[in-house]
């Protein structure tokens, strides 16, 4: 029989910008149920609305602009049916008194003519390849040299983020996440391998994030703004050898601006948590699973007593636990595997099928 427990993981949270009734927070996880166009599927509002009792949910990396797209049938914020979708998933959790941000995902290099709507090159800080082969829509191919970007390219990112902040605020959102993390296009500016300018760009390799973070804060509200960042991570190709001296300076230069959090992801050869945390004096959530076996439990209320970050943000456990919050409450295990054949398709399968305590 399974019997109540008591949880750091389970209790309230409050700052200036957030109310959450426990420090469980579900990861962004790209998971491919959007339409040809980037419209979410209607399953998407059942999906996240079945896992509303997170302190937090952040949705998948959603493309602020078709120019910043980076597979098929990934979602969009760009256009008015990209908003609409979206205020049914926000509806749904809203129902459920659940809170929802929306993870703008802006691809860079990452992405082929073929997963692209507008079937052109994508483009990133320097033209250097994503190693090994791609999925596209139609099977696999090679990456392809992706353009460089031009000051020109750049200031038009900026504003597909503050325009898709926006379109999210519009859609009910309750804030965004800028996905600095994971290969994708802030990350691209901050690594060694795939920023290679010589201009200020290059010369100060943090100079993107902060002013697309200082952009996108000035437009819909720093407490309505979080960033995740992911020092070290080597997924996708991606090469920091000491990160040490990029993310510090980017974290005291961003830490004044009162945003909602920062989403930090720790790393085996660069201890991010340690080093970072006494430079943000704000909400921290921290991610210690990634590129590990999934969190348990035990390592999330161990980041919390431990003082490492005051919220922990649970991927594949929310995947497979919809009820991840109750089921931790019970004391009950988190042993139901994840749907591995279904995890990157279209349907209901493997998505919002997963059982619960109570089935």
């Amino acid at each position: 029989m399974s019997h109540t427990v008591t949880s750091p993981l389970l209790t309230p949270y409050t700052s200036a910008a957030l109310r959450l009734p426990n420090r469980l927070v579900m990861a962004p996880m790209t998971r491919f149920r959007a339409k040809e166009d980037g419209t979410p599927l209607p399953v998407v509002a059942e999906y996240y609305a079945q896992r509303a009792a997170a302190g937090l949910i952040v949705t998948e990396g959603i493309w602020p602009h078709r120019r910043g797209q980076s597979g098929w049938r990934m979602p969009g914020l760009e256009t008015e049916d990209h908003a609409e979708g979206w205020r049914a998933v926000t509806d749904a959790v809203h129902a459920r008194s659940g809170r929802i941000f929306a993870q703008l995902m802006h691809g860079g290099r990452q992405g082929h003519p073929r997963s692209r709507l507008l079937g052109d090159l994508p483009a990133g800080p320097s033209a250097v390849a994503v190693p090994g082969p791609l999925h596209v829509k139609d099977g696999k191919v090679e990456a392809p040299t992706p353009r460089t970007m031009t000051t020109d390219d750049i200031r038009v990112a900026v504003d597909d983020h503050v325009n898709a902040a926006r379109n999210a605020l519009r859609a009910g959102f309750d804030g965004v996440e800028l996905h600095g993390a994971n290969s994708y296009l802030i990350h691209q500016f901050l690594a060694d391998n795939t920023n290679l300018r010589s201009d200020g760009y290059g010369k100060d390799r943090a100079r993107f994030a902060v002013e697309l973070v200082e952009a996108v804060a000035s437009a819909v509200g720093a407490h309505r703004l979080g960033l995740r960042l992911s020092p070290g991570n080597p997924q996708f190709g991606m090469v920091e050898r000491d990160p040490g001296p990029v993310y510090r300076p980017l974290v005291e230069a961003l830490n004044p601006l009162g945003l909602a959090y920062l989403h930090l992801t720790d790393n085996d050869n660069y201890p991010a948590l340690a080093d970072l945390r006494p430079r943000w004096t704000g909400t921290l959530i921290a991610n210690v699973g990634e590129n590990h076996a999934p969190t348990t439990r035990e390592q999330g209320e161990g980041v919390v007593t431990e003082g490492h970050a005051d919220l922990v943000s649970y991927g594949r456990a929310f995947l497979a636990h919809p009820d991840l919050p109750a089921r931790i409450a019970a004391d009950a295990p988190l042993t139901t595997p994840i749907d591995t054949e279904h995890l990157y398709t279209n349907g209901a399968r493997g998505y919002t099928d997963y059982p619960t305590l109570e089935r």
